[in-house]
């Protein structure tokens, strides 16, 4: 709008990553661009549209092509190496610079609580996958093992990224994502304490990261605003469940087709012996008794 005045909106003004009801998403690297600005300045040198050696390679108006903002017709020194072309946009550039050295290192001690229930309607069944107790302590000390400890729902990030066959600190650096699968198979013959979830990990893919940005007014009433390039783990949590319990009824058709089955393969063992046979009389003296 007119009122609004003269602004470039970007990716980080755009959009918002949908994060959905299942899916937990871990910061453990970044990228900060602070105080940017609305106004003028050279495009970064990693953008190749952004490259220039004249005025002409610059069109005012045209936007770069996975820049930063829209050309105004003139071509700047960037630095002593390299001439790009100057923008309108979020100035100064966003910083492309990815630190070598993770910088949230310690989210791999971070844990995950994970509470799920499960319901089949059928039987009139539900369950939790934590476990009732009444010590309020418990889910603050206790981390999930498969073998030692498989009611506890609090998961160490480090175990479940191991669990999926990644290095941790490999994954966090670009980010990544991770299916955490809980699967309920129960046989409801069975005590209910023996209907547990089993869960497993899965790496869905490598290099995940969004923008976002913080805005804030300054003191001359100009919009700013801090810029950050996110890299993290994305938790994709789906549940999966099947039960099972004796029923008369169904065993009784099941049982009653099965003797259907049966009298059907023997007419049709007849039918063969019978007359397709190549000893069909002999069979036949066999079977039938002749009376005259």
């Amino acid at each position: 709008a007119e009122a609004a005045g003269r602004r470039l909106w970007d990716a980080a003004d755009l959009t918002w990553p949908p994060q959905g009801e299942n899916v937990l998403f871990l910061v453990t690297n970044f990228i900060a661009t602070i105080q940017q600005a609305q106004g003028t300045c050279p495009e970064s040198p990693s953008v190749l549209d952004g490259m220039c050696t004249e005025d002409a390679d610059c069109p005012m108006g045209n936007p770069v092509v996975h820049g930063n903002g829209i050309k105004t017709g003139k071509c700047l020194m960037f630095n002593a190496t390299c001439s790009t072309c100057e923008i309108y946009g979020w100035c100064p550039v966003e910083n492309g610079t990815l630190p070598r050295k993770l910088l949230l290192a310690e989210t791999e001690n971070f844990t995950l609580f994970i509470k799920n229930t499960v319901h089949f309607t059928k039987f009139n069944f539900s369950k939790c996958n934590t476990l009732q107790t009444t010590d309020p302590s418990y889910f603050k000390t206790c981390t999930y093992d498969p073998i030692f400890n498989p009611s506890c729902p609090v998961f160490r990030v480090r175990d479940m990224v191991e669990a999926a066959g990644e290095n941790f600190g490999d994954l966090a650096l670009l980010g990544g994502s991770i299916r955490v699968l809980i699967e309920w198979n129960c046989d409801l013959d069975r005590a209910a304490a023996q209907c547990q979830p089993q869960y497993s990990f899965s790496l869905q893919d490598t290099r995940y990261n969004f923008r976002t940005a913080s805005y804030y007014w300054g003191s001359q009433q100009q919009l700013y605003r801090n810029l950050l390039k996110l890299y993290g783990i994305r938790f994709d949590v789906s549940v999966h469940g099947q039960a099972g319990k004796f029923s008369i009824v169904p065993t009784a058709v099941s049982f009653g087709t099965s003797i259907a089955f049966f009298g059907a393969a023997t007419m049709v063992c007849d039918l063969v012996l019978l007359y397709l046979d190549a000893k069909a009389d002999l069979y036949w003296k066999e079977k039938f008794e002749e009376v005259r």
